[in-house]
């Protein structure tokens, strides 16, 4: 396939990454503190956070439903943007656990819809080619890291009260941003599309979505519990945070460079070699944290865990959810990985952590990636098997 130009929106996309994954990067790490601020205790706050992924089981779904079934992607980006703004003020009012609850559920409901929307709005103005889709996807990246550096630095000068002002500023620009998108044209397709429950009835999907929820489980041991183990071992806040941005820097540098890396070695090898990584990586810091080079090479693997990973993941996807059921193949990834996968494996490597210690969490992270290798293989083998028998059926894209 020749590659195609730059979408005409990419400025648009850009931005968005980087505003949306620039509120994350605020919400997430410093949120917490907002709330121990205002009084919520260590539990509460622990509940109050983990809405985020429990909201991303259910909220890319319905909107990606919505999204497909009215063919209007961008109306819905920007009416749940818009929400979600308005939401957000209810920050600066709130003093109560419930009320702060009621106030994420709405939000997190919301924002969910903007990850896989925004997605399938990319891969729609590319045409089925993904050759500039790492180049814009990195601004998520570099907004992610700018919003969590500058932030620390304002939240030492002015305290933690400025966490809303950020978060709505970023919210507000997301909003903003879906303003001057526009609906990109549908690609043809046949008459015989499937339905999403035939797509998930076949077994090459069921083991693709079993191997995409056993890596990003696996990455729970890293969200939730890495700053602890490196703080436990005797590493500063500074190393600690040193060692995050560098697993970002390493994924904006892969997502830079992924177009050649893919026409060269293909989405399979590609899958298959993050996954065996990932068991790599996880040992590393398991086992090897004591020393600082193992585990500065285990973050610069980030860019393998995660950065080809879900491009490869994203490649994936369009053979079976493209056209009009674009938006609905990214919101189920989401759900599935992230908010199945990133709860269940929150939740085990929680207990095991009490129980057991950080080396068991690290290990059975390992597992799981290896699980999701063996998944990953047999997804691939029967996507080639149905392509022999069949290659009319199996859609545009090779392995």
């Amino acid at each position: 396939m020749t590659p195609t130009s730059k979408p005409a929106q990419s400025l648009n996309f850009a931005l968005f990454f980087f505003a949306y994954y620039g509120y994350i990067g605020v919400f997430s790490p410093y949120a917490s503190l907002y709330f121990a601020d205002k009084g919520i205790g260590a539990a509460q706050i622990g509940v109050l956070m983990s809405l985020m992924q429990v909201m991303r089981i259910v909220g890319p779904n319905l909107w990606g439903w919505v999204a497909d079934h009215t063919s209007q992607r961008v109306q819905v980006l920007r009416l749940t943007s818009i929400a979600a703004a308005l939401v957000f003020c209810g920050m600066f009012w709130g003093q109560t656990f419930a009320f702060f609850f009621v106030v994420l559920v709405l939000l997190n409901l919301f924002t969910s819809a903007q990850g896989p929307l925004s997605e399938a709005l990319v891969l729609s103005a590319m045409r089925g080619d993904l050759t500039h889709y790492g180049r814009l996807r990195l601004w998520g990246s570099v907004g992610f890291i700018a919003a969590v550096t500058l932030s620390g630095q304002l939240l030492d000068w002015f305290g933690v009260g400025l966490v809303p002002w950020i978060s709505l500023a970023l919210l507000a620009m997301v909003a903003a941003v879906t303003l001057n998108m526009r609906e990109e044209s549908a690609l043809p397709h046949g008459p015989e599309t499937p339905s999403v429950r035939a797509l998930l009835q076949q077994r090459e999907v069921i083991a693709f979505f079993a191997s995409t929820f056993l890596m990003v489980a696996a990455h729970a041991s890293l969200y939730v519990y890495y700053s602890l183990y490196l703080a436990s071992i005797g590493y500063s806040k500074t190393v600690i945070g040193l060692m995050w941005s560098l697993g970002v820097v390493a994924e904006i540098a892969f997502f830079y460079w992924q177009a050649p890396l893919f026409r060269r070695f293909g989405v399979r090898w590609l899958m298959l070699a993050s996954l065996a990584i990932g068991i790599l990586r996880f040992l590393m810091i398991g086992f090897g944290a004591g020393s600082l080079w193992l585990l500065l090479i285990a973050q610069v693997l980030h860019a393998a865990t995660f950065g080809v990973h879900h491009s490869a993941s994203v490649a994936t996807l369009q053979r079976w959810f493209s056209g009009p059921l674009q938006a609905r193949g990214q919101a189920l990834y989401i759900s599935v990985s992230y908010g199945l996968g990133g709860t269940a494996g929150g939740l085990l490597l929680s207990a095991c952590w009490d129980t057991f210690g950080a080396q068991v969490v690290y290990l059975l992270a390992a597992a799981m990636c290896g699980l999701g290798w063996i998944a990953a293989v047999l997804s691939y083998r029967w996507q080639l098997q149905l392509a022999a028998v069949a290659p009319e059926t199996t859609g545009r894209r090779g392995c």
